[in-house]
């Protein structure tokens, strides 16, 4: 279950990630959650960003995270070949701050 974006905000540490089983789907996705979320959201990466399933997440916060995975939908989509292909993963992390 390699994370591939920890994206940190005042309030909350976002994780996306992929599933070990979904080395077998093709269409390119990402799981979102945070630290106590049982059911992620699935969000697909192509062709264009969107909520596949919202899981246990609120809808502002599925905005958020689909908001998010927009911004940084090319660096996903360059993990998620690397991730197919067998090969090592990296891991991003974003530390958001608010802006003054």
């Amino acid at each position: 279950m390699p994370k591939i974006l920890i994206y940190i905000t005042a309030k909350i540490i976002w994780q996306f990630l992929f599933w070990n089983t979904d080395y077998n789907e093709n269409r390119a996705h990402v799981h979102v959650g945070k630290r106590g979320t049982e059911h992620l959201c699935k969000i697909w990466l192509e062709p264009t960003v969107e909520v596949a399933q919202q899981g246990d997440l609120t809808d502002s916060q599925a905005k958020e995270v689909l908001a998010i995975a927009s911004e940084y939908r090319e660096k996903l989509l360059q993990q998620w070949t690397l991730f197919k292909q067998g090969k090592r993963v990296r891991m991003i992390t974003v530390k958001k701050t608010k802006k003054k």
